[in-house]
């Protein structure tokens, strides 16, 4: 590998003496005297390949890795095809970066598109960006698009997920506005709770999360219906693995769909790379964050791809910008395209299908046990909360037996399971769990 510095000493100084200069410190007069740095910076001296191999691979080892994980609450263990590894690694798309020339970036402009398309027929909304930081950022960039003058509250139901709802509260607090949170009951959205909130006329948008936190099906269409009649807008936060067998957010009457896009063939990475999906009807599309990229034809007639709309953006709009993204995550949304493509439509079903059947295994099987009852009676997609005593012992267990066990809650687990947990590793789960609580 070449220097880092994307120009040699003698292309430098050749730039210097372009513009008058003969060295460095002339071109940083303005900056006072007190604050250069005339010593060696304080860093180790650098390592071969082959130390920096054996120093990674040291640090890696201090991981554990489970053979098989029942863990979600947003972070999920899906199979991932190996073409999925494959194409984002290629050099013409892991060192791109966003295509501020967009016409020398045909590619990658394309790549974006067809990830948007994608999003937009997974939630059956009309326009997508081309992603933000996460599923989380996405709820907070949503809630910014529905505020308006008159309306500054944001409602999110108490069942979102714990993270989802601080990054909204923050999002809030920055621009002055108040969120208020839905209780919630039997373990879903309370509606008459929501209707309760929505009477004051001062609500802007109401985020509501389906599956939920605790893996409940929401009614998302009556809440839907529940939140037009007070003249607010409808976000839904939405599982996309989900997606592929229950009803769009489009269907359930949301202006606005986002959320994780992580299970898209993104694996389980100590707390990254994520990726946030954005869509939103056409009469929203200009509210919409980040980068979104159109199709359409060059001077010859020819098929192209352009920036289309980035109405948001600080470097475009400056002061008056209601988002601080300016970026997107080409690479992230590329992975997500390529699963898409790859999985396709049928194939995306059977994953949610399996999941949501394993999921219903275990939690029979889990009820059976003496000690152990399922915390809500509602439909659930792959997630669900057990009620029972000995959390850290159970948990423990599973762990010796290179099973990573369900969240801990307060007073049970939340547990999850997806297409790649075979049953005998279910099997094991209960048998585990079992044994430990008959001690």
């Amino acid at each position: 590998m070449g220097s880092y510095v994307p120009s040699t000493e003698a292309e430098r100084r050749e730039m210097l003496k372009a513009i008058g200069l003969t060295d460095y410190r002339e071109l940083y007069r303005d900056v006072p005297e007190k604050m250069y740095l005339d010593e060696p910076l304080n860093i180790p001296e650098g390592m071969s390949e082959l130390e920096v191999s054996n120093a990674i691979s040291a640090m890696a080892a201090k991981n554990k890795v489970f053979k098989t994980v029942l863990r979600g609450a947003g972070a999920y263990d899906h199979y991932i095809p190996s073409i999925v590894k494959y194409i984002p690694t290629k050099e013409e798309f892991l060192t791109a970066y966003t295509p501020y020339q967009a016409e020398m970036s045909q590619g990658v402009l394309q790549s974006i598109f067809e990830y948007q398309t994608m999003i937009c027929e997974l939630t059956g909304m009309d326009v997508s960006n081309a992603s933000v930081y996460d599923g989380a950022t996405a709820a907070g960039e949503a809630a910014a698009m529905c505020r308006d003058r008159k309306r500054r509250v944001t409602l999110i139901s108490g069942a979102a997920h714990p993270d989802v709802i601080n990054t909204v509260r923050t999002y809030c607090y920055g621009t002055g506005d108040e969120l208020r949170v839905i209780p919630v009951k039997d373990g879903k959205t309370d509606p008459d709770a929501l209707r309760e909130l929505l009477t004051a006329g001062d609500v802007s948008g109401v985020c509501i999360q389906q599956p939920n936190f605790f893996g409940q099906l929401e009614d998302a269409e009556a809440l839907g219906e529940i939140i037009h009649a007070a003249g607010a807008l409808y976000i839904l936060s939405c599982n996309p693995i989900a997606l592929g067998i229950l009803k769009t957010p489009k269907e359930c009457g949301a202006d606005i769909a986002v959320g994780e896009g992580q299970p898209l063939g993104m694996p389980l990475g100590w707390g990254g790379p994520y990726l946030g999906f954005m869509a939103a009807t056409s009469k929203h599309m200009r509210k919409l964050p980040g980068r979104i990229v159109g199709q359409t034809v060059d001077s010859r007639g020819e098929r192209c791809f352009v920036l289309s709309l980035q109405a948001r953006e600080q470097h475009i709009r400056r002061e008056k910008a209601s988002s601080n993204i300016c970026s997107n995550e080409a690479l992230c949304a590329l992975t997500a395209g390529v699963y898409l493509s790859a999985m396709g439509p049928d194939g995306l079903a059977e994953a949610a299908r399996q999941s949501m059947a394993k999921a219903h295994y275990l939690a029979r099987g889990l009820a059976t046990i003496e000690g152990v009852t399922l915390r809500y009676s509602g439909e659930f997609f792959h997630e669900f909360v057990t009620d029972l005593p000995k959390q850290d012992e159970i948990l423990a267990a599973l762990e010796q037996a290179d099973i990573l066990g369900g969240l801990p809650l307060e007073g049970g687990i939340l547990w999850c399971a997806t297409e790649k947990v075979p049953r005998e590793a279910l099997d094991r789960t209960i048998a585990i769990v079992k044994e430990v609580l008959s001690k």
